[in-house]
């Protein structure tokens, strides 16, 4: 890969590429560091940062190596033109998305009775299909456990939109 490729994935200087360890390691272009300077110039003149920190960051980012390096000289900046509550709005909706995914155990449990739920209609109506005879429709009876997941699954999600709130 050339060093191209590699300002390339800082172009956005967005916060994931730095969770990449494999990514941290990788040496910073001239390129990748005048981008940082450019972000650090927005956030002066946003007023997030002070001129001594502006002056202080900007060393560094010219300073350093790594692709760690030079994020973690912005880390703890928002995006260039958000305003704290576009941040704080945000936050909220991270917060709200977490809370409305089910967790793995129920995610896990939904799988397996969607599977067992999917494979007796099909034998059912395979059975009904080429039966003479009027069948039993046994696959009526999966509505209990199915009801009883639902169950489950309203409760674990109120429960934990209840803890939320309640940490807010």
């Amino acid at each position: 890969m050339t060093a191209s490729a590699y300002s390339i994935s800082l172009a956005g200087m967005g916060k994931e590429v730095a969770r990449k360890p494999e990514l941290d390691k990788l040496r910073a272009a001239d390129v990748d560091r005048h981008k940082i300077a450019e972000q650090l110039k927005g956030a002066l003149d946003e007023g997030r940062l002070t001129l001594a920190e502006y002056d202080d960051r900007v060393s560094q980012a010219y300073a350093a190596r790594t692709y760690a390096d030079l994020l973690g000289i912005v880390d703890d900046l928002p995006q260039p033109g958000l305003s704290a509550d576009e941040v704080h709005a945000r936050h909220l909706a991270e917060e709200r998305r977490a809370v409305r995914k089910l967790p793995t155990a129920l995610m896990v449990l939904w799988t397996i009775y969607g599977s067992i739920a999917a494979i007796n209609l099909m034998v059912w109506f395979l059975v009904v299909m080429t039966a003479e005879t009027e069948i039993y429709p046994w696959p009526v009876w999966l509505l209990v456990p199915g009801a009883a997941l639902t169950a489950t699954t309203v409760g674990v999600q109120s429960i934990r939109s209840r803890q939320t709130r309640q940490r807010r």
